[in-house]
């Protein structure tokens, strides 16, 4: 299976949101498309910092791909599993993507190294954050799946 055979199937069956309207559909292709890709990530709240409106506490680093545009105008925004250690910065690869349905963006999943994880560890992982919104984690499946 090609890459965007992979990223097709990450949308359209994994998610279960096969009727969906142009602009979402748009963007949750967008997202996908850093699924497997190295990417550089500016942590702007580093584990173990306050969220700086919500006050609830980060339990992983999470922040920007510079340069990018997610539908909130702002840079789009990374959560980075793995480091046990608080980090400024990431060089991880994009291992998922959390689409939200009732927001106007969408969040990558990064890991430092070479660690994969499954939907429900990433769940996990960031559910501190995410179970304030309607969301689904989206993966690349295996070729043999």
């Amino acid at each position: 299976m090609t890459l965007t055979g992979k990223l097709e199937d990450a949308w359209h069956v994994r998610s279960g949101e096969a009727n969906l309207n142009p602009e979402v559909e748009q963007r949750a292709r967008k997202t996908c498309a850093y699924i497997g890709k190295r990417i550089r990530v500016v942590i702007d709240r580093p584990k173990g910092s306050l969220h700086p409106e919500h006050g609830f506490v980060y339990p992983v680093n999470y922040g920007y791909v510079p340069g990018t545009m997610s539908g909130d105008g702002e840079p789009i925004d990374v959560y980075v599993l793995g480091p046990d250690e608080a980090l400024d910065e990431a060089a991880a690869t994009c291992i998922a993507v959390v689409h939200r349905r009732d927001d106007v963006e969408d969040k990558l999943v990064a890991v430092v190294g070479d660690g994969m994880l499954d939907r429900d560890d990433i769940a996990r992982a960031i559910d501190f954050q995410e179970r304030f919104f309607d969301s689904v984690v989206l993966l690349v499946p295996d070729a043999d799946e």
